[in-house]
Parts: structure tokens; C-alpha cells; sequence
């Protein structure tokens, strides 16, 4: 560079102009090679030349923000009562009907069942229990809890499409409690004054319920001594327990219950003889206020207003009250039938069977279907011809109607030998503890 410099220096003028052009362009793309590319090792280390775009990129989560989301699951799935929606059973609900009240889907449920042991428990269900349900701030529902028995909660937490189940230990205990009342004006009051709540009160009119009607047979002056008990969990009641062993004065006569469950598992009450109260029927297949029509060969028909047999007995109940099948048996007719309404009978055997008016809808059973004794089968209504709601019940023998307050009912087989030795060893106990009380009780009623 410095020689032509030099040589266009000593130049002619006219020859220097065109040199000058020419280095002075030399010149030029000397210096902005030397600006752009780079020199030595650097060259090498260079990244490729990058586009950049501006994008809106949302923040970062606080700390307290993050622990918040993180442990939202862990918080459900802990089964805290935080933010706990409490369900109570009613009397005549499933689970289904529960989980579509609270928005659940059937896909939701079945979910839950997949698991055996929650299938089997909550096909299961009882008046007075109780389900748990979460909601989110939108309302819907993203958890469910219950107690899957006496030693284990199930805790369901719905996210992503599937659920998540953790089965948290439950430390439940029964406490016994001794009662004694007298008839005054109803067993209700007696039970009230006793100390026992009705639903414990109608567990003990159940385990009487096939030697004793209590709609025609209470009289004022019986009495009764019970042993019972209630279901607790962490020091706080969950609910009603079992009738454990009582006795009931009845018109001057002693009935016993005694709750046992045998080798096979079975549980049933039995007399201090070791005899089954359970009886094949039961006396009355209905919670009812009130008999407002008997059995008659004639009687003013209220609606037609005519003579005419009434082959049956009329029980008066709220309607919804449920109706009970009064044996085991298979249904033989369930529909609409003229004058009887919404209709159902049940064939018991060769020789007997049942039949229940004017309901006012069935309860989930179909025709040729095998049912229980004491299954729900449809609840009190008035359809067809009646002037209120009720139910009509008939009881057939061979074909013929018989009165069923006054049909005399098969008596069941008692525990056999082995089974009945180890009954009595089981009821000894209970048996001496009512009688203590029953007499202690006289005693202070004669003073």
C-alpha cells in the first residue's frame, strides 16, 4: 500500500487522478473488511448470525403462587374437610341419583367402580349416609370422598380425563348404650324420652316387627329394655349403629331379639331360644301412619260408591313412602292395572303370593326379577282408583285372598346344635345385663 502511495505521489497529474480513484476504492474495501470480519481465533468462535422476534411471554409463578398450585392435589387427596360439600342419603336414593344432583356423569361413577371394593360398598348404601364433594371455583365438582366401611375412606380427586384414588385409615369405634322406656302415647315418645333417636327407634320396631304390629298392637304401659349402639370416628358420631340385643313387653307378653351372625356369615336377631325372628313375610310391607281399610267380604266402595269386596288391607302412608316385597320371590307382574293403578305381584312359592296397589312409580325391579325380603320395590302413590295416597296389599294363598293381619304365617327353622351352643354363648351376657335393668326398673316403678 505505501509503495503505490509513493508512485502516485511522483506521477503525473492527469495519470495521479486515475491512481487516486483506484486507491482511494482499495482503500475503502480495506477498512470495512477489517470492520466486519473478524480476526485470528475469534473467526471461529463466532455464532451464526440469529433473527429475533418480540413475543409476549406470560410470568413466572410466584413462590407462594407455585406451593399454592402444587399442593391443591395433595390437599384434596388428604381427605381435609376444607371446602367439604356433606351429602346425606335419604331413604329410596342410589348413587347415581347423588352424583347427578351434584353434576357427576355416569362416565364419572363408573370410574369410582371400576374398583371392586368401592363398587361393593357403594352398592350398599344406607339412609343417613354420607358422601363428601369438592367443588372448584367454577362450581363444578373435582373430588368426592366416603367411607368405604368403618376402617376405610376413600378419597377421589377427578383431573385430566381420569381420577386419582388415595384410601385413607379410618379409626372408628361403636359405643354401647343401655335404654328403657314405657308406652305412654307413642313408641316415638317412648323412644325420645329413652334417649334414642327415631331412626334407632325404627330399627327396634324392625327387629320386633314380625311378632309385634305396632300399628294395631301397642297399648299403652308396654315397655321395653334395648342395648344398642353408635358408630363414632376420631371422637366425633358418624351415625346410627345396630340393635344389639332387647326385649319388648307387649300386652302383658315377653318378646327378645338378640342380633347374631352366624358361621356363614348371616346375620339375622333370634329370640333367647335361638329361634330366627326373621319369619318368611313380613306382617306389614310398609312404613304407615295409619290402616284406613281392612279386609272385608263388602264394603262402600269409596270411589264407585257401591258394595264390593275388599280383598285386602289398606295401609295409609305418605306418598314416596317406599313399599317393601313382604317375602323372597320373583316378580310376576309389574304395570298398570284397572282400579289397583301402578301394580305389582310376586309369586312366593307354588302355593303363595303378593300383590301392591296404587304406587305411585316402581323402583328400578323388572318383570320375572328376583327380589328380597324387605327389597324396595316401588313407593306409596294414589294412581288408579284411589281417594288418597296408600297402599293396598293383598296376600294370596293358592289363588285365594286371605287377610293379611291375620294369615297365619310358616314358622322358621332355630339354629341347629352346633351353631345354637355357640349363640347362647354370645347372648348370655346381653340376656343378664337386660334383665338387671328390667328388674332395677320395676323396682324403682313400685316405690
Amino acid at each position: 500500500m505505501r509503495t503505490l502511495l509513493r508512485d502516485i505521489i511522483a506521477a503525473p497529474i492527469s495519470w495521479r487522478r486515475r491512481r487516486w480513484v483506484i486507491a482511494g476504492s482499495l482503500l475503502t474495501l480495506t477498512m470495512f473488511v477489517g470492520a466486519v470480519v473478524p480476526r485470528g481465533a475469534n473467526a471461529t468462535r463466532q455464532p451464526d448470525e440469529l433473527t429475533t422476534l418480540s413475543l409476549d411471554v406470560p410470568p413466572l409463578p410466584t413462590r407462594d403462587a407455585a406451593a399454592e398450585a402444587e399442593s391443591a392435589s395433595s390437599t384434596l387427596l388428604s381427605g381435609e374437610d376444607n371446602d367439604w360439600q356433606i351429602v346425606t342419603v335419604h331413604t329410596g336414593q342410589t348413587v347415581g341419583d347423588i352424583f347427578r344432583q351434584q353434576g357427576l356423569s355416569p362416565a364419572d361413577l363408573q370410574k369410582i367402580l371400576e374398583n371392586r371394593d368401592n363398587a361393593t360398598a357403594l352398592r350398599n348404601i344406607h339412609p343417613s349416609d354420607e358422601f363428601a364433594f369438592a367443588h372448584g371455583a367454577d362450581g363444578s365438582v373435582h373430588g368426592v370422598r366416603f367411607d368405604r366401611d368403618e376402617h376405610a375412606r376413600v378419597i377421589v380427586n377427578f383431573a385430566d380425563g381420569g381420577i386419582h384414588e388415595r384410601v385413607q385409615d379410618r379409626s372408628f369405634e361403636r359405643r354401647t348404650y343401655v335404654a328403657h322406656g314405657v308406652v305412654e302415647r307413642s313408641l316415638f315418645e317412648a323412644g325420645e324420652q329413652a334417649g334414642m333417636n327415631d331412626s334407632m327407634v325404627l330399627k327396634l320396631a324392625n327387629a320386633f316387627g314380625y311378632d309385634i304390629d305396632f300399628a294395631q298392637d301397642l297399648r299403652q304401659g308396654d315397655s321395653f329394655t334395648v342395648i344398642y349402639d353408635d358408630v363414632y370416628c376420631e371422637g366425633e358420631r358418624r351415625h346410627d349403629g345396630d340393635i344389639i340385643a332387647a326385649t319388648f313387653i307387649n300386652r302383658g307378653k315377653r318378646f327378645s331379639a338378640f342380633r347374631y351372625t352366624d358361621s356363614t356369615g348371616s346375620t339375622l336377631f333370634y329370640s333367647e331360644e335361638g329361634r330366627p325372628l326373621r319369619k318368611a313375610f313380613l306382617r306389614t310391607p310398609v312404613e304407615f301412619t295409619r290402616i284406613s281399610s281392612v279386609f272385608s267380604a263388602g264394603r262402600m266402595h269409596p270411589i264407585l260408591g257401591t258394595m264390593r269386596a275388599h280383598r285386602g288391607v289398606d295401609y295409609a302412608a305418605p306418598t314416596g313412602t317406599p313399599i317393601r316385597a313382604a317375602g323372597e320371590g320373583r316378580v310376576t307382574f309389574r304395570g298398570w292395572q284397572n282400579g289397583y293403578g301402578n301394580f305389582v305381584v310376586i309369586q312366593h312359592n307354588s302355593h303363595i303370593s303378593t300383590a301392591y296397589g296404587h304406587m305411585s312409580r316402581f323402583a328400578g325391579i323388572g318383570l320375572g326379577q328376583h327380589v328380597g325380603q324387605g327389597q324396595t320395590i316401588g313407593f306409596v302413590g294414589m294412581t288408579g282408583m284411589a281417594t288418597g295416597p296408600h297402599l293396598h296389599y293383598e296376600f294370596r294363598i293358592d289363588g285365594m285372598h286371605r287377610d293379611p293381619l291375620t294369615v297365619t304365617l310358616p314358622k322358621p327353622e332355630p339354629l341347629q346344635p352346633t351353631e345354637l351352643a355357640r349363640f347362647q354363648r354370645q347372648s348370655q351376657p346381653q340376656l343378664a345385663k337386660l334383665k338387671t335393668l328390667e328388674a332395677t326398673r320395676l323396682a324403682l316403678a313400685k316405690k
